[in-house]
């Protein structure tokens, strides 16, 4: 997994600012707010990706990978419903082949907010396809609550334009995951029992089925920005070794002693250890949550415009897919071993990380 917290940090730091953010952002409020920023389409953006940020807590077996296909796709989906009144923006359906959008579908009166509103909603409910159901019922709920606010003083021909193109923009970025089959075959079998590891000095395995290889042929699915050609990186720069004076060992070691020294004394470490473990469904969000949750900070805080709100919603959903993909390619290529395999076998055989007693399996 170190690969991919690598290439997702890399990834997102091209993209936006890093901004601390808190774990108080896990209990998400479904109930429409005050607005906390000057524009209303904004407003729209941060609701739906605060709920997101919650489902994403608790939608079992998608994470990392189909988490991050997920923010493509709804990403794609609210950039395309808003992209015919962006200056100097072009819709995304002459890039991709397998996209089509008719724009002459959009009646001249469409009211954005409500358009996103009910395209959110659609292409969210669609996509986050494993969330537990009283948490899955707050999508309905969140679109309710947000249609009745939107709609106040709109006439009824506004009202439905409106739902209806945000609905349509939903549908048609929907058919078009739909046109990668490897991905859609994919999610539906994340640890396939297909696939047993490569036998080898240092490499991953596992040892029980729950451990087994998650999304082993992740490579293969559909990128937005580089090509499949580009997905590989360089090999891990450190030659396996159980040598006591090899680099190899030495980096183990570290990670033994960072984390011993998280464990047992009253310092920052542990927390920050806690914080960016991604790792425990119910409990934390996922790794690409995690870059969610900070970018709906600093929309907030820096009462950003939707446009821009929706540009780096898009440029952030297509980089996390992407390095997923990267990752995944590279993960199954090298076959590196857990840290804490390696420790547990050469350094200290009682060993176990600091998420261990959150994790109910091996």
């Amino acid at each position: 997994m170190t690969f991919y917290f690598r290439a997702l940090f890399l990834v997102f730091i091209s993209t936006i600012t890093l901004y601390s953010c808190s774990n108080e952002q896990l209990d998400v409020a479904v109930e429409p707010t005050t607005p906390v920023v000057n524009n209303e389409i904004t407003q729209v953006i941060l609701d739906w990706n605060k709920l997101w940020c919650e489902l994403d807590r608790y939608a079992t077996g998608m994470r990392p990978n189909a988490t991050t296909r997920a923010l493509a796709y709804i990403h794609l989906a609210a950039f395309e419903v808003c992209v015919e009144d962006m200056v100097s923006y072009t819709s995304n359906k002459d890039r991709y082949a397998e996209l089509e959008i008719d724009f002459t579908q959009r009646q001249p009166n469409v009211n954005v907010a409500i358009a996103l509103n009910a395209c959110y909603a659609t292409a969210i409910d669609h996509f986050m396809y494993n969330v537990r159901p009283d948490i899955d019922a707050k999508i309905a709920i969140l679109r309710q609550q947000k249609e009745a606010e939107l709609t106040q003083g709109l006439s009824t021909d506004v009202v439905l334009n409106s739902q209806d193109w945000g609905n349509y923009i939903a549908q048609q970025i929907i058919a078009y995951s739909q046109t990668d089959t490897e991905a859609e075959t994919q999610i539906l079998s994340p640890q396939p029992t297909s696939y047993e590891p490569p036998v080898g000095a240092g490499y991953w395995t596992y040892s029980h089925d729950a451990e087994r290889g998650l999304f082993p042929y992740w490579s293969s699915v559909r990128t937005f920005v580089i090509s499949s050609t580009e997905t590989s990186t360089v090999p891990p720069p450190l030659t396996y070794s159980e040598d006591a004076t090899s680099n190899y060992y030495a980096a183990m070691e570290e990670v033994y002693t960072a984390s011993e020294a998280a464990r047992t004394t009253d310092t920052e470490a542990l927390w920050i250890a806690e914080f960016w473990s991604n790792d425990v469904e119910g409990l934390m969000m996922s790794p690409p949550g995690r870059q969610i949750s900070i970018a709906n900070q600093l929309i907030q805080q820096y009462n950003v415009d939707h446009e821009s709100a929706l540009i780096l919603f898009l440029k952030l959903g297509f980089s996390l897919n992407d390095a997923a993909v990267s990752t995944w390619a590279d993960k199954y290529e090298y076959m590196v071993m857990r840290p804490s395999v390696y420790i547990q076998e050469h350094i200290d055989p009682n060993f176990q990380t600091n998420l261990y007693p959150f994790i109910s399996w091996p």
